[in-house]
């Protein structure tokens, strides 16, 4: 297996993949933009060119909870790269701080596409990635990151939002998009309410997208995140909703990747 000098690599398991079971690596993998010091995280699920899926955190930052996703993923049989959109060991504590890590990104949207571009670049390039053969999966404040990414207009086969944000960003930073789009989203989420869904879904059929949209009939904001528990902001872990997110997103991969 072969990584640059300043990955820290770990073994981690096995994972399986047609039926064999292969050894399973995590690494840190330290990059940059503008000048901006950012580490993502890796889980390869063996030493063979497989299909990727890139991870977009959620507004507190690229935590814990982000990489064991990735170990998850990595799971399935698919390399995964959990990118870095705020820089190396940022991460909010509370939602207030959580707010201003993410506010810069959402007033200026070509500092977000070029942020997250930057980690579609980074993820590529990694060892054993088969780069045509790319999707990107977000949780709210990724979920937007990962639509943007589509809408950037790079090869990407896929792109899941679970319980993601939608407004558009300017007219000049969308170029056609190439990827196949699912959403996972609450019917109660406040955040990014069935009014933003609704002009998104226009948005993708006027941009004659392939696209779904599963709705969950009494999910909140965060409905895939366990350290949601904020009923009266409008975000609180539904494991049930979860649960069905994640393998509608592992099928949606399956499909895509087959």
């Amino acid at each position: 297996m072969i990584f640059s000098r300043k990955s820290r690599v770990s073994l981690l398991g096995l994972a399986p993949l047609n039926g064999r079971r292969c050894r399973l690596y995590t690494a840190a993998i330290p990059y940059q933009d503008n000048g901006v010091e950012l580490e993502g995280f890796a889980a390869y699920a063996g030493e063979d060119k497989r299909p990727l899926a890139i991870l977009c955190h959620a507004w507190r930052g690229r935590d814990e909870f982000i990489c064991g996703k990735a170990k998850e993923i990595a799971g399935w049989g698919y390399h995964c790269f959990a990118l870095d959109m705020y820089g190396k060991g940022v991460l909010g504590n509370t939602k207030e701080e959580n707010a201003a890590l993410k506010r810069p990104f959402v007033e200026d949207r070509s500092l977000l596409q070029r942020r997250v571009v930057k980690g579609f670049e980074v993820a590529a390039g990694l060892p054993h990635v088969d780069a045509d053969r790319i999707a990107v999966l977000g949780m709210g404040f990724g979920g937007g990151c990962a639509i943007d990414l589509a809408r950037s207009g790079v090869n990407l086969k896929g792109a899941v939002s679970i319980y993601g944000h939608f407004a558009p960003p300017p007219a000049a930073l969308v170029k056609a998009i190439k990827a196949k789009v699912l959403i996972l989203h609450g019917y109660k989420d406040p955040v990014a309410d069935q009014e933003e869904l609704r002009a998104f879904e226009k948005e993708m059929d006027v941009a004659k997208v392939d696209w779904q949209v599963h709705v969950y009939g009494s999910a909140m904001h965060a409905f895939a995140n366990p350290g949601a528990n904020d009923p009266q902001s409008g975000m609180l872990y539904s494991p049930k909703d979860a649960e069905r997110a994640w393998k509608a997103a592992r099928n949606f991969l399956d499909e895509l990747f087959a």
